[in-house]
């Protein structure tokens, strides 16, 4: 059987996304109606979650924002390899259950994702709850003469599937390079494991074929069949994820359902770098997420991330996080500032211009966004309503009803959609007294009193208040 599933319906929207499997942009169209399946590789439960990491699940998490937003039933999944040697290997460090451990370190990671708003995935499923999946799919395989039982696991033979190669673009001979130490007990050095026989003292289970541990491939295909059938919309993931990983997911599915293509549209993000190197574990180049929320908001740390399109390279410094965190305060400004305006029944001087600007931003907005999930675009489309904020609410302290729905409904979506979140509004009484206490610094500032009023700055930062100095005048927000 071949072919995508029969529509109920058209439904489009403008968005344009690049796919991996056909290597052009198309247009975006789901499977069925406006049902949406997307699926993204996990984490590796074994140490804490990097920014490597975070690049992958903020980008996904504001595709799921977006599509949602356009109007599609979105069902979303990220999965949690909790069985893998480098989970055994630490577990056996720590002297703990290999379980133990990962459910440890999904805890953190889910504490991280809630940390950096990521809160679009509608399920985290475990690989280890689903054995008989990944036994089934074993089973059948083995019975259409797609894998073959060797004293060392099954292992899934590439030469029976003829489209193996073609997501990645991968010649016949580069196929032969595989992730793993060659096993004799292969066909083909490429072939891959669908389980592992492991010495009865490590962890495992028993399976058809052995006491072992399944092969990370077949764990995510095990999920998303059970949960998506056959064939579904998105598969994400890092683009070195494409070969070997998605390559065998590709194989494993279109082998056992008949159904192809398994994936319509695959999404790649691009890699986190330091110095021109990938962020990774292994080469002890990370900063964990933690480590960034430290010294910088959750907000800084989305915009470092959704500043670059997420098909490019991101060379991280620092610096980034710094440039990140001043431009989130223009946009934590005019989230105070629109909370501050008294919202009168009757228009006011130049709130319908305002309006106006806000409608132009937020198509702005749509269409950086339906090119290609363009988020550098997106965000200059808020940056530019923000600073219109900013700049109406330093002349007028009220505005019309209608005007500021338009502008907030603007405002909140856009921001909404990046997971950006704005500071709540502190109490009437405190705005009063910070307007007061930077009326003080300003004087100070016309006198060129200069130490006194970056005195005050640092004492209202220390406080939780960050103040910014634009050319629109001096603005705060409460970043505690």
């Amino acid at each position: 059987m071949a072919g995508f599933a029969p529509r109920l319906e058209p439904f489009r929207t403008g968005l344009r996304v690049y796919n991996t499997r056909t290597k052009q942009v198309e247009e975006f169209e789901p499977l069925v109606g406006r049902r949406v399946f997307m699926f993204v590789c996990g984490p590796t439960v074994y140490d804490y979650t990097h920014l490597g990491h975070a690049r992958v699940f903020v980008f996904y998490d504001t595709l799921a924002k977006y599509l949602r937003w356009l109007g599609y039933s979105l069902f979303y999944i990220v999965n949690i390899t909790d069985v893998d040697d480098k989970i055994v290997n630490r577990a056996s460090e720590e002297g703990v259950y290999p379980l133990e451990l990962a459910a440890r370190f999904e805890r953190y990671f889910l504490e991280d994702m809630a940390a950096l708003g990521v809160d679009s995935p509608n399920l985290y499923p475990k690989a280890s709850d689903y054995l008989k999946e990944i036994f089934d799919q074993i089973r059948v395989l083995l019975e259409k003469g797609y894998a073959y039982v060797t004293p060392t696991g099954v292992y899934y033979d590439i030469t029976k599937f003829p489209h193996y190669g073609e997501l990645s673009g991968r010649r016949p001979e580069e196929l032969r390079v595989h992730r793993i130490e060659p096993d004799p007990n292969k066909r083909n050095p490429g072939d891959f494991a669908l389980w592992r026989v492991r010495p009865r003292e490590e962890f495992g289970w028993e399976s058809p074929w052995g006491y072992g541990r399944p092969g990370w491939h077949i764990e995510d295909t095990a999920i998303t069949l059970r949960h998506f059938g056959p064939q579904y919309d998105i598969h994400g993931g890092a683009i070195e994820l494409i070969f070997p990983h998605h390559e065998a997911e590709v194989a494993q599915a279109e082998a056992y359902t008949g159904v192809r293509p398994f994936v319509k549209y695959w999404v790649h993000t691009g890699l986190l770098l330091v110095g021109g190197k990938k962020m990774s574990k292994s080469l002890g180049n990370y900063v964990t997420v933690r480590d960034a929320l430290d010294k910088y908001s959750a907000n800084a740390v989305r915009v470092m991330i959704l500043s670059h399109h997420y098909r490019g390279p991101i060379d991280f410094s620092w610096e980034l996080l710094d440039k990140a965190e001043k431009a989130v305060g223009r946009v934590e400004a005019a989230a105070q500032a629109l909370s501050n305006l008294e919202v009168v029944e009757t228009p006011v001087g130049g709130d319908e211009r305002l309006a106006r600007e806000a409608e132009r931003r937020l198509e702005a907005f749509r269409a950086a966004m339906n090119a290609d999930l363009q988020t550098p675009g997106a965000l200059a489309a808020l940056y530019g309503l923000s600073s219109a904020i900013n700049r109406y609410a330093n002349k007028s302290s009220r505005i019309g009803r209608e005007a500021y729905e338009v502008v907030s409904k603007a405002f909140n979506a856009m921001a909404s959609i990046l997971g950006i979140r704005p500071a709540p509004p502190s109490p009437t009484e405190l705005n009063q007294l910070i307007e007061l206490v930077l009326r003080v610094r300003n004087e100070l500032r016309k006198r060129r009193m200069y130490d006194l009023s970056d005195w005050i700055r640092e004492e209202l930062r220390a406080m939780g208040i960050e103040v910014m100095d634009t050319s629109e005048g001096s603005r705060w927000v409460i970043r505690k």
